[in-house]
């Protein structure tokens, strides 16, 4: 084999015969083994295999440099024996046997041909690096060798992973470890600290300058993202670093040349500091560096469900990233590790990183599963796609029309999948080919691909997306910075884009052109981000998939009646949006009539105390006129009235003493002897009001209308016969005393009823009253002259024995013209 030794050289014998005999392989090797590039080229020879060999990088850069490494092995050119391809170049030739290529590529090479015909072995390079794309290869690749290919070989490699959960969904395939070159690496962290640490550009460019003083070699230094290199690089700058040392960003989107002076070898006398991102993590050997310092920090895309929007946030690495950034100090010598964070942070960092599937937007994902054939249950994952944000994806693919109602794809869909980008952008040049709009729709897809091409001189950029298609023209836009890297990669993905655009067939040409086609495409490719100005309000916006959106404060497109959002993050009340277009709404009529709906909607009107039956045309969740229905539906008035009483109370009916009484009395008896009794208190009568209230409400709308109800007819309506005939006999409204005055009893003042006299009326009354069959006593409010309670008792027997001769001393004085006699019991009453 050409090229030195390298550590993975030693178990190159067992796993060329685990994949001959078995088929498939999991190698576990660590960061400078050789695996990326010795594995591929000892498989030339081997027998069986005799056809292409595909290996699949996470990353553009990786891709490129392991196969320029490769030819180099073999004293060849790339795109000899070894090549590659990526979204962005293609170097292969007729003869090329390695093909180093990106994940999406074998995606697409699976549905055009799902054998694979010629292909004798995938090889699943940095698998640990879990992202989407190649979660979804392995488990196609897994299915196509069931079904279709049994001879087609498949290995996986990586450094971090956790091994055995792969071999299981490979069929126990044998796991092969390479023990790798171990050169000692001396890990430091932060010390803890009780005072505010300084922000992480600034730690990092502290560290790295003192990192040149006290060490020798180059340093690889990790940030997060672009942002945070540019940053870290100017404060480099502005220090006295030492002689002869170059300061080189190293980012994925960063020109090819600047990519390969990060990672060629320094000039003799030179040292380097690269700044990079996760891109040189795996798969990159850049020589000559032997001190890691690690932020601990990387920029991740999250899908937010509950918006439908995938942002990228700046999250903690897991230990596993931090131990393969380690490896990269020590590839060639004994190296050095400084983490930015302290021993106990690492502790409360994640073990593995959490697989793309889990949080990622899976339209992408349900398209290419619909094309295939499969659902998600018929195929071998490590972590099965989430189903909640499934279902949602699909409902999207539906809006998009790339999927039928039974989630299949339809002819439009399959179109789709064939462009190689996100089916919304892949919805949107479709659409412009049948408008006639490819070359904006091709240029707008770019756009959106690649980070924004405008940069504000005086703050942030406006949000216009015209004024990046100006500048993608080579205009110059007032207090506007372009970048040329980012409109250099527009243009040229607009130019592929639009190659592939041509080879696709499609609906019919529209002969209407829209008055706003730029908006229209988008609007097209995002139907949940159109948004209509709400009411007295400049730049805040009601978007048609239910949220909110603000624009900038001074934004030219803040006095738009309508507007599509094509890039926002989700923010708790309203999205801030990044990228927006102008829309017209005679497109919007035109050109997507299919996506408004008429919804009868009868609701409650706290503010006017009435039912509102509106007929609202939507344009998804945004309402964009309303009309009264003439004849709305009686039911749906009568439960939105319901609803109104609800909210306003028990109080809003009109009560009258009679009913109060009525509902007083009955709730005695149910508390007393139960069923059949019914339970008329405040909160069942508001819990079961559409039974006993709601057919007593036709032809009402309004809180005035109730004035008319009869409440104590309704109530007495609740009970059943006999019940009615019964209520005066258990629970009377009076007592009648034995000189014939008539009482009210008072079931209001709580669980016992209570009648309240005044005493002279009581005379001859031996014994309390008793209701409901005798079960209760009611409480007797013996009143004096003067209508003041001089007794409250349950035992009106004791009373006249034991309290009313005190009573009588005590008043009798007092009231000297009413009587008090000797004996009550006998005496006859009197009302004056």
């Amino acid at each position: 084999m050409p090229g030195p030794a390298q550590p993975v050289d030693s178990v190159l014998p067992p796993l060329l015969k685990a994949l001959e005999q078995g088929g498939t392989a999991v190698l576990q090797a660590p960061p400078g083994a050789g695996k990326t590039t010795r594995v591929p080229l000892a498989l030339l020879g081997v027998p069986w295999c005799r056809g292409r060999i595909l290996m699949l990088q996470p990353r553009r850069l990786a891709a490129r440099g392991a196969a320029v490494f490769m030819a180099s092995q073999l004293c060849e050119p790339v795109g000899q024996t070894v090549g590659y391809q990526t979204r962005l170049e293609r170097r292969l030739g007729p003869d090329t046997r390695i093909q180093v290529i990106t994940e999406g590529i074998l995606t697409r090479r699976l549905q055009q041909d799902p054998g694979l015909e010629g292909v004798d072995l995938v090889i699943f390079d940095e698998f640990h690096e879990r992202s989407l794309i190649s979660d979804l290869g392995l488990a196609l690749c897994l299915q196509a060798r069931e079904l279709l290919r049994e001879d087609l070989r498949l290995l996986v490699m990586s450094a971090t992973l956790d091994a055995e959960p792969v071999a299981r969904i490979m069929g126990d395939a044998p796991v092969i470890t390479s023990e790798g070159r171990h050169h000692p690496v001396e890990i430091h962290h932060l010390p803890p600290s009780r005072s505010p640490r300084p922000d992480m550009e600034s730690l990092m460019v502290n560290t790295l300058h003192r990192v040149l003083q006290e060490e020798t070699g180059s340093v690889l230094a990790f940030l997060p993202g672009q942002r945070e290199i540019q940053r870290v690089a100017q404060g480099l700058e502005a220090r006295d670093l030492p002689a002869g040392v170059r300061v080189l960003p190293l980012y994925g989107r960063l020109p090819v040349e600047a990519q390969q002076q990060a990672v060629a070898p320094a000039s003799p006398g030179e040292r380097k500091v690269v700044l990079t991102t996760d891109v040189a993590e795996t798969s990159l050997t850049i020589e000559g560096v032997r001190v890691v310092v690690d932020s601990g920090l990387a920029r991740k895309p999250r899908f937010d469900p509950a918006s439908g929007m995938t942002r990228l946030e700046t999250q903690r690495i897991s230990r596993a990233s931090a131990t393969q950034r380690t490896g990269r100090a020590g590839r060639l010598e004994p190296g050095v590790s400084l983490r930015l964070w302290t021993q106990g942070d690492e502790q409360a960092m994640p073990a593995q990183r959490v697989p793309e599937i889990l949080e990622a937007d899976l339209a992408p994902l349900a398209l290419e599963l619909a094309c295939w054939g499969a659902d998600p249950q018929e195929l071998a994952w490590l972590d099965a796609p989430p189903i909640g944000a499934l279902a949602q994806a699909r409902t999207l693919l539906q809006a998009l029309g790339a999927l039928d109602t039974s989630h299949r794809p339809t002819d439009h869909g399959r179109r789709m999948a064939t462009l190689g980008v996100h089916p919304r952008l892949a919805h949107l040049l479709l659409s412009g080919k049948r408008l006639g709009q490819e070359p904006a729709a091709c240029q707008l897809a770019a756009l959106l691909e690649e980070p924004d091409l405008l940069m504000g001189l005086d703050g942030p950029a406006q949000v216009d997306i015209h004024l990046r298609l100006e500048a993608l023209e080579g205009r110059e836009i007032p207090g506007h910075r372009a970048n040329k890297g980012v409109r250099h990669r527009v243009r040229e993905q607009s130019r592929r884009l639009a190659e592939r655009l041509s080879r696709t067939q499609g609906k019919p040409a529209c002969d209407t052109q829209p008055r706003e086609p730029v908006g229209l495409l988008l609007a097209m490719a995002y139907p949940d981000r159109i948004g209509l100005r709400r009411e007295g309000a400049q730049a805040r916006y009601r978007l048609s998939g239910g949220r909110g959106a603000a624009l900038p404060a001074q934004e030219s497109l803040g006095g738009q009646e309508w507007i599509v959002v094509p890039s926002l993050d989700a923010g708790q009340r309203e999205a801030r949006v990044f990228l927006a277009a102008r829309l017209a709404r005679e497109d919007l009529e035109h050109h997507l009539a299919e996506r408004f709906t008429l919804c009868e909607r009868i609701t409650w009107d706290a503010k006017a105390g009435a039912v509102l039956a509106q007929r609202e045309r939507m344009l998804g969740s945004l309402p964009v006129s309303t009309t009264i229905v003439d004849q709305p539906d009686p039911e749906a008035i009568r439960a939105a009235l319901l609803q109104g009483i609800r909210q306003a109370g028990l109080d809003t009916l009109p009560w009258t003493p009679q009913a109060e009484a009525l509902c007083q009395r009955v709730r005695f008896l149910h508390r007393t002897l139960g069923n059949p009794w019914p339970d008329l208190s405040r909160e069942a009568l508001l819990e079961d009001m559409e039974g006993w209230l709601g057919p007593w409400l036709t032809g009402m709308s309004r809180l005035s209308h109730l004035a008319r109800l009869d409440l104590h007819a309704i109530l007495m309506a609740r009970l059943e016969w006999p019940l009615p005939r019964d209520l005066d006999h258990l629970a009377p409204t009076h007592w009648t005393l034995p000189g014939g005055a008539r009482v009210r009893l008072d079931y209001g003042q709580g669980e016992v009823p209570v009648l309240a006299a005044r005493l002279q009326l009581l005379f001859g009354l031996t014994e309390t009253p008793r209701l409901a069959r005798g079960r209760v006593p009611v409480m007797v409010h013996v009143l004096s002259p003067a209508q003041r309670p001089v007794q409250i008792t349950q035992d009106l027997a004791g009373f006249w024995e034991r309290t009313y001769p005190e009573v009588k001393k005590d008043l009798k004085g007092r009231y000297p013209k009413h009587a008090w006699p000797e004996d009550p019991l006998t005496a006859p009453p009197r009302r004056r």
